[in-house]
């Protein structure tokens, strides 16, 4: 299969030179770098390509490097089922960029490029209903990114009084922000093993 992999990484390479920046093999998979503004010129050739055939979207996501200039990697994952094999196509985007859409090519994309605008705020150009599909209309941030608080900026709650949602800021109390490492059963009546550390680094 790795030599399988190898003619297929370098087919690809001979035959798009114009969209192909570099691939490589790793853990018995073929990662294939790709210029942005030739994505989907080179998607729909492996759709149609003879030795290609990837028939089949697996997935789109992405990847947050905040401190890169091209901070996000867009990932593809597809799937030949005429020749049984797997590749994944990696593009380079900087936060301010516009991702060109596959959904010509493949109307799956659909749903995965808006879950990608929903967790990162990657913008698609091209994309027919580009909006939230997981968060909620008025949703501040995009959480998958890296420098999105794991408490996020709002809270939800039903108010009975109000007899509706509503949106509230996050306000933690310090109390919750301390955190107490040595121990997780301390003031237990019993020792568990573990407990002895506390005692020893007093």
């Amino acid at each position: 299969m790795t030599n399988a992999l190898k003619e297929l990484g370098a087919h690809i390479e001979l035959k798009r030179s114009d969209c192909v920046l570099g691939w490589d093999l790793a853990h018995g998979e073929l990662t294939v770098d790709v210029a942005l503004a030739n994505i989907v010129g080179l998607v729909e050739f492996l759709k149609t390509d003879q030795t290609c055939k990837f028939s089949t979207l697996v997935d789109i996501t992405a990847v947050d490097y905040p401190e890169r200039a091209k901070r996000f990697d867009m990932v593809y994952h597809f799937l030949s089922m005429y020749q049984n094999q797997r590749i994944r196509l990696r593009v380079a985007v900087r936060e301010e960029d516009m991702v060109p859409s596959v959904i010509d090519v493949f109307p799956a994309a659909n749903w995965f490029e808006r879950e990608v605008f929903d967790m990162y705020g990657i913008l698609f150009s091209g994309h027919p209903d580009l909006r939230r599909i997981l968060t909620d209309y008025g949703f501040r941030g995009h959480p998958l990114r890296k420098d999105f608080p794991t408490t996020g900026y709002t809270e939800v709650r039903y108010d009975e009084v109000q007899k509706r949602v509503i949106y509230e800021p996050v306000n933690l109390v310090q109390e919750y922000r301390q955190f107490d490492f040595m121990s997780p059963w301390e003031g237990a009546e019993y020792i568990l093993p573990g407990d002895e550390k506390k005692e020893e680094s007093k």
